[in-house]
């Protein structure tokens, strides 16, 4: 719930802490605005306050042209491809490149996979090959560190394709196999 007061502190005093927190809804004109508008402030009876911007949109205002509140701070628009690559990132943890490929990560996405991979390379710094290694790896490394499954089950529930696959890709990470690693560090 928000905060009546709070809001309207904020509304008039155009606190940028508060630009995409929750939005303003001027109901004489059925438009919706941020908090640091420059529109000259409505009176405070015709306001009304929106956690998000779908809400005010829901409930039929239209966005301000001078503000732009699609644009504000923690929205889809302000993190710009980010998006797309946070939303590959959790599939990729979910386990959309175990038994899938780069190509049908991508078209999830709405995205050519070429592109795609210039963003992970942009944000991230490595593939989305190489970050579903990563993945795999650490979720194998804290199967190893917290369960009694055998090495071949292990592999097979972090997402390797083989266990032949698992002990490269963990000998090549780590410099030892993975029974190596559990019984140095057990």
């Amino acid at each position: 719930m928000l905060d009546i007061e709070e809001c309207d502190a904020a509304r008039l005093a155009r606190d940028p802490k508060f630009d995409g927190v929750f939005f303003v809804g001027v109901t004489t004109s059925r438009i919706y605005c941020r908090t640091i508008c420059p529109v000259r402030q409505p009176l405070a009876k015709n306001v009304t306050y929106f956690p998000t911007a779908s809400a005010a949109e829901a409930e039929g205002y239209r966005p301000c042209l001078r503000c732009r509140p699609e644009t504000a701070p923690k929205s889809a628009a302000w993190n710009g491809t980010l998006t797309t690559v946070s939303r590959a990132v959790k599939l990729i943890e979910d386990g959309a490149l175990d038994n899938g490929s780069v190509e049908g990560l991508s078209d999830r996405l709405g995205i050519g996979e070429r592109h795609l991979s210039r963003l992970f390379k942009k944000h991230i710094g490595a593939s989305p090959i190489q970050t579903a290694r990563t993945v795999r790896l650490q979720r194998a490394k804290r199967l190893l560190d917290d369960s009694d499954l055998k090495i071949a089950d292990i592999a097979l529930q972090s997402g390797f394709g083989s266990i032949r696959q698992f002990n490269a890709c963990f000998a090549d990470t780590y410099r030892c196999s993975p029974s190596g690693y559990r019984k140095k560090f057990r």
